[in-house]
Formats: structure tokens, C-alpha cells, sequence
């Protein structure tokens, strides 16, 4: 009993057993399913967070890179600044903070719809107008996108500089930004969202290939740019038909600052290459090494090849090489070695270089080369991609040859849509609208013309300009103690100071001197005949070229008898006046003792000779008319001179003797006595500001002139003949073409005093 009892004791034991080891088997193989899944869901989940973390990556490299690439609008704008006329500078900073604004409003508008929408036939956009949308990737690409098309935009601004109006910039900028840069865009960047690999554009599908832009940003920018400066010429005066030269340089404002913004773009251009990967991954170190091997090679090149042309290191040479570089690694800087983008950053300076004087000798005027830099090397970065890009990188499947023939189909047609109907549409504008300041506004510069922009410089120019026209000296400079024109406003204004000072001690001697000489005036005035001589056939004219007179004349009736004398004394102003007054004196002194004319001549010329300031002399003639024999008694001292007329020929009677005053003389035989009749004849007598008045040659008439002038305006009326005679000699002799201040302000200046006198009925 108690043996069954055992037995059926372990039986059920080993039951137990088995039960416990099956259920053990199943719960270790639940347990070895569930380790695999929760793996599974593991790896799962480590893949998605992958997914996500690059994508985050990827979204703040983009938009990292959409950054720098706006920071090239402040390159740009330094560039253009530093690089246009100080009077334009403002306008071009002004037209690039402008045209990015309108760019981006524009491309948001129908730009990337254009360019990024549902393909039409491979040409154009036709969906995502006034675009918005919830999801960051696609936010993110149009972000960067937008800032390329300013890029495009600005570098027009560059190469039309200083000629166009703002609101014509704008429109520009409106059609490049919103039309022209959106279909080439399309051409060649079109994809579809869902699938980057497949292309929509028709240069696209062809495989041709620009990786950032070296076409599709620069040379589009580079052929708008062309076709406007042809329209609109060049800057007034730049390009002379009398210069040797050819043409004129215009020195920019600020070469430093035009040197920054070279630097600025430089640095802006990672992010423009590196952003164009549209990812951070891998290849974004060979892009960035690429980019800057490639600008450094062109400043290399570039800068010897100023040297070569220039003789020394030409500023625009060295600014324009590194952007020309990078403007031509753009297109390739994913798909070549650091030692090709070297090679390629060369050819670029050097094409840059040698198109910066082709464009000086077609007269084609881009103040900042934009049309070097951008379109040539765009379109040469264009071809280099597929010289010298890694086929394998490229991921084609074709031959060199052919990638380069799919290239060169892309660069004529971007090239022919963009220059044909950029011109077509600004010439029809420019027909109704011009798109070019005038002439004078040009002159003005457009800081003041187009924005009423003042500057210290312009302000100080001003004052220096109302100056000259009014004469004020209280006028006062601007002063700044931390700008160059301020300083240069504070010492001007001391110096003028000073020079206020003096035009006060000057104005106080003036007057003084100017009521002096007015007293000479009046004095000689009086010493002038003013007796009535109506009753002699005698008639003199005398006008002074300034407010005294050097030369002089004067009568002495003696009832049937007159005395005349015509003197010139050596120089002008009042030394001469006092001299002429002595002379006066001394004639009709001699004149009423009834001397005779070369005895008068005589016992002038020693009494001069003691009291004459030296180097000054008299010629004189001194003659006596009687009436009743109508006899003519005459003797010059070293003057013109006297004319008998007899019909229409002349008797000279010329001068005998040295002038009055020179050297003492022993008696008055040293004056030749002259004795003739009129007999209905008429002698003149006349200074050399008659003879040597000038023709229309610029020659003296001489004393023949004087023999035509009296036959010309013959009178008989001897007092209108002289009056005639003696305006036309003063129309010879006025300088019209400046106005000299003085006592006889209103009154013409003459080379030379003008006096004549006639004898005779």
C-alpha cells in the first residue's frame, strides 16, 4: 500500500515536471519574440530621428546660407558705393537696399510660380502664385531662393550707375526679378518637389548643368545689364571725341570701401555656393574649398594682368579678379578638384581683365565691370563645368564633348532670351518713358537730383559757390570736428575770418582812394576844354579807358588864331593824370604868351624833364590854326602822325623828335615847325589807341586803318565824322567779355585811352 502510494507520488511529480519544462520552452520563446520586436522598434525609431535630425540640419544650413547670401547685398552696395562719384553714391546705396525689397516681393508674387510651378512644355511655370505654404522644407527653399534673384537684380544696379532715373531702376528690377530671371530659372532648375531628380525644364531634361547659379543668377543679371547700357550710352563725358585718349576715368568715391565689399561678397559667397547643395552633408567642405581656391587664383591673375596693361596695381583690376573667380567656380564647385578651380579661377581674372579694356575701347560704359565679371565669366564658369567637372560627380552618362555641346545650347539660348527681349522691352519703355536723367540732373549727380540728398562735401560747395557769385565774406563753411570736409569747413572758416578782417581795412582804403580819384576826375574834367569854340572849325573827343586818362587835349583862341595841342603821357592812372594836368598847365602858359608850337614844345619838354617821375614821358603835338590866312603851324614830339587830308589822299607829318621829358633840349630847333594851308582840307591828329586798335584778325589797323576809317565815315560836319570815327575805334577796343569794378563800373573797358582832334571847315 504504502509502495502504490510512492509510485503514484513520483508519477505525478514527473507530470508536474514536464509541464513546467514545456511552459518554460514556450515563456523563453515568448520572451526571445518580444526582444526581436522591441529591436525592430528600435532601429525603427533610431532611423526616423536620423531622418529628422538631418532634415533640421539640413533646413539651418539652408537657412544659414540664405543669410550669408543677403549679406552680399551690403558687398554689393559697398562696392557700387565705393566705386560711382561721391555726387551718385547715395542713389546706388539707395537703389540696392530698393531693389531687394522689390525682388522679393515680386518673386513671392508670380516669380516662383514662374520658375518653381507646374511645367508648361519645359518653358514655364503655372502654378504656386503668391505663394505661401505650411511646410518648412518648402518655406526654407524659397527663403533661399530669394535671395538669389536680388543677387541677379543688384548687378544690374552696378553697371547702369549714375545715368538712370530711381523709378527706372524699379521697373528694371521689377521685369529682371519677376519675368526674365523666373523663365530661365525654370529652364534649368524646374523639379519636381516629390522626386528632386526629375527635371522639368527643358535645359533641364537635357542634362545641362549649373549648380549655383553661374548662368542662371549671373549671366542673366550680366545680359539685362548689357542690353540697358546700350540703350542708355554712357556717362556725360566719359567717352571724348577730343580726348587722345579715347576716354576719361572718373575716380570713385571710396576705393577702401569698394575693396570691403569685394571682401563682403567673398565671405557671402559660401553661403551662395554651399547653400546650393541644398544639404549638409559631405560635400559641402570640396564646395567650400572650391570657392574661395577659385577667387584667390582670380585676384592673382587679375592683379598681374592690371599690372601688365596698367603699369602698376590697378585698384579695379584687383577688386573685380576675386569676384570674377567666384563668379565662374559657381556653376562647377561641386564637381572639381581645389587644383581645377585654381585654373579655373585664372582663366576667369584674366578674361575679366582683358574684357574690362575691350569694353573701354567699344566705349561701353559699366562703372563696376559688371558685364566682365558676371556675364563672361558666368558664361565661361558655364563651359568649364564640363571641361574640367567629375563625370562620376556629375552623375552623367554622356562624353565630354557632348555635356560641353549641351552647355553651349544653354549659354546662347539664356543669352539670346535674355539680351533680345531685355532690349526690346526697356526700348519701348525708354520711348515713352526715358529712362535716363537729363543732362543737367546728371551733371547735378543723382544724390540731389533724384533724392534731394545733401552731403558736408556738396554743402560746403555751396557756400564756396554763393561766395564767387555775391562777394560775401560773412558767408560761413559747415564745421564738423570728425569729418575731413567739417575740417576742412573750420579752418576755411578762420581763414575767412581773417579775410573779413582785411576786406574791412581794404573797403576803408578804397573808399579813401575812390574819393581821391574822384577828385582827379572832376579836376581833369575841368582841365579839358569847355569854353564855347563855336567860332573855329575845331572839334576834339576824348574817352579814357579807365576812370583817368593818360591822353588829353586842348584849345587857346587868340581871337583870329587858335592853339591846339593832342599830348599822350607814358602809362595810365593818376600818375599820368597828374603828369597830363602839369602838361595842360604848361600849354596854356606858353599858349597865351603866343609862343610858337615847337617853342612851346621846348620850354615843355625841359620844365618836364626836371620834374618828371622817371620813365615817364609826353608825345605831344602843338599846333596854331589862323583863320584869316588859314595857314596851319605844327610840330610833334615823338607822336602818331598828323593827317592832312587832300581829297582822298593823306600828308603825314610825323614826329620831329624824341617824346617831352626824356633828355633836356638846347633850343626849339630841336622841334621841326610844320607850315601848310587847309585850303578846305582838314588835319586830324589822334593817340595810338586809334592805331593799334585791332581788326578782326587780331591785327593793328596802324596808321593806314586810321587813313580808311576818315575816308569811310567822311561828314561835313567835322564834329559827327570824329564822333564816328571814334565809336567805331571804341567798338574794336571794348572788352566785352569781362566787366571790371570801379568808379566807371557801368561803363565799357577799353584797351587804351581814345582822344582825336580835327582842324578844318
Amino acid at each position: 500500500m504504502a509502495d502504490k502510494q510512492l509510485e503514484q507520488i513520483l508519477r505525478d511529480l514527473s507530470e508536474i515536471r514536464s509541464y513546467i519544462y514545456i511552459n518554460v520552452d514556450k515563456l523563453q520563446s515568448t520572451l526571445e519574440q518580444s526582444e526581436l520586436t522591441n529591436k525592430g522598434a528600435l532601429k525603427s525609431l533610431e532611423f526616423r530621428l536620423d531622418a529628422i535630425l538631418q532634415a533640421n540640419l539640413d533646413t539651418f544650413w539652408l537657412l544659414m546660407c540664405s543669410v550669408l547670401v543677403f549679406l552680399m547685398q551690403a558687398g554689393f552696395m559697398c562696392l557700387e558705393s565705393g566705386l560711382t562719384r561721391r555726387k551718385s553714391s547715395i542713389n546706388v546705396a539707395l537703389k540696392n537696399l530698393a531693389d531687394f525689397g522689390i525682388a522679393v516681393v515680386t518673386f513671392w508674387a508670380f516669380g516662383f510660380g514662374l520658375m518653381y510651378g507646374a511645367s508648361y512644355s519645359g518653358l514655364v511655370g503655372t502654378k504656386y502664385f503668391l505663394f505661401f505654404t505650411n511646410v518648412a522644407g518648402y518655406q526654407t527653399y524659397f527663403v533661399f531662393q530669394a535671395m538669389f534673384v536680388a543677387t541677379a537684380a543688384t548687378i544690374i544696379s552696378g553697371a547702369v550707375a549714375e545715368r538712370l532715373k530711381f523709378f527706372s531702376y524699379v521697373i528694371i528690377t521689377f521685369v529682371t526679378s519677376g519675368l526674365i530671371y523666373p523663365l530661365v530659372g525654370h529652364w534649368i532648375w524646374a523639379f519636381d518637389f516629390s522626386n528632386p531628380d526629375r527635371k522639368f525644364g527643358w535645359l533641364g531634361k537635357i542634362g545641362f548643368i549649373d549648380f549655383a547659379g553661374a548662368s542662371v543668377v549671373h549671366s542673366v543679371g550680366g545680359w539685362v545689364a548689357l542690353a540697358i547700357l546700350l540703350i542708355v550710352g554712357p556717362r556725360t563725358g566719359r567717352f571724348r571725341k577730343d580726348d587722345p585718349q579715347g576716354s576719361k576715368t572718373f575716380q570713385g568715391s571710396n576705393t577702401p570701401m569698394a575693396a570691403l565689399g569685394a571682401l563682403i561678397l567673398w565671405f557671402g559667397w559660401f553661403g551662395f555656393n554651399g547653400g546650393a547643395n541644398l544639404a549638409m552633408d559631405i560635400k559641402i567642405p570640396l564646395i567650400l574649398i572650391n570657392t574661395f581656391m577659385s577667387a584667390s587664383a582670380g585676384l592673382i591673375s587679375s592683379s598681374i594682368m592690371g599690372i601688365i596693361v596698367m603699369r602698376k596695381p590697378e585698384p579695379m583690376f584687383m577688386i573685380t579678379g576675386p569676384i570674377a573667380g567666384l563668379v565662374a567656380i559657381t556653376a562647377s564647385c561641386a564637381f572639381v578638384s581645389p587644383a581645377n578651380a585654381i585654373i579655373i579661377g585664372s582663366i576667369a581674372g584674366i578674361l575679366s581683365g582683358s574684357f574690362l579694356v575691350i569694353l573701354e575701347k567699344l566705349k561701353i560704359d559699366d562703372v563696376v565691370n559688371a558685364i566682365p565679371v558676371h556675364l563672361i565669366c558666368g558664361i565661361w564658369g558655364t563651359l568649364a563645368i564640363a571641361i574640367f567637372g567629375d563625370i562620376e560627380k556629375m552623375g552623367i552618362e554622356i562624353t565630354r564633348s557632348e555635356q560641353l555641346y549641351i552647355q553651349l545650347i544653354g549659354i546662347v539660348s539664356i543669352g539670346a532670351f535674355c539680351f533680345f527681349s531685355s532690349y526690346a522691352i526697356f526700348k519701348i519703355i525708354n520711348y515713352f518713358y526715358p529712362l535716363r536723367v537729363s543732362k543737367i540732373n546728371e551733371e547735378l549727380g543723382l544724390n540731389i537730383a533724384e533724392h534731394n540728398a545733401s552731403t558736408d562735401t556738396h554743402e560746403l560747395l555751396n557756400v564756396l559757390g554763393k561766395q564767387v557769385e555775391t562777394q560775401d565774406y560773412t558767408l560761413r563753411a559747415p564745421q564738423d570736428s570728425f569729418t575731413e570736409t567739417g575740417l576742412i569747413g573750420t579752418q576755411y572758416n578762420r581763414m575767412m575770418n581773417r579775410l573779413e578782417q582785411s576786406e574791412k581795412q581794404k573797403n576803408m582804403w578804397k573808399n579813401r582812394v575812390s574819393n581821391e580819384i574822384k577828385l582827379a576826375m572832376e579836376v581833369q574834367r575841368k582841365l579839358m576844354p569847355e569854353r564855347d569854340i563855336k567860332n573855329y572849325p575845331v572839334y576834339g573827343l576824348n574817352i579814357p579807358a579807365r576812370e583817368i586818362s593818360g591822353d588829353f587835349y586842348d584849345f587857346y583862341p587868340h581871337d583870329d588864331q587858335i592853339y591846339f595841342n593832342l599830348s599822350d603821357v607814358s602809362g595810365k592812372g593818376v600818375n599820368a593824370g597828374m603828369v597830363m594836368a602839369k602838361a595842360i598847365t604848361l600849354f596854356k602858359i606858353f599858349a597865351r604868351q603866343k609862343y610858337k608850337p615847337n617853342e612851346i614844345l621846348y620850354e615843355m619838354n625841359n620844365d618836364l624833364n626836371l620834374t618828371n617821375p622817371s620813365g615817364t614821358f609826353v608825345t605831344s603835338i602843338i599846333g596854331c590854326y589862323n583863320l584869316i590866312t588859314d595857314e596851319v603851324k605844327l610840330a610833334n614830339a615823338g607822336h602818331q602822325p598828323a593827317l592832312l587830308k587832300k581829297g582822298d589822299d593823306f600828308i603825314e607829318y610825323p614826329s620831329s623828335s624824341t617824346p617831352l621829358g626824356i633828355a633836356k633840349q638846347k633850343n626849339e630847333n630841336a622841334y621841326k615847325l610844320e607850315k601848310f594851308k587847309l585850303n578846305d582840307s582838314r588835319v586830324y591828329c589822334f593817340t595810338d589807341g586809334f592805331s593799334e586798335s585791332l581788326d578782326e584778325n587780331k591785327n593793328e589797323i596802324g596808321i593806314d586803318g586810321v587813313k580808311e576809317l576818315l575816308k569811310r565815315n567822311q561828314n561835313s560836319k567835322l564834329k559827327i565824322e570824329l564822333e564816328k570815327v571814334t565809336e567805331e575805334i571804341r567798338q574794336k577796343s571794348l572788352k566785352k567779355e569781362y566787366k571790371e569794378k570801379g568808379l566807371e563800373e557801368d561803363k565799357g573797358i577799353l584797351d587804351d585811352d581814345l582822344t582825336i582832334l580835327g582842324i578844318g571847315k
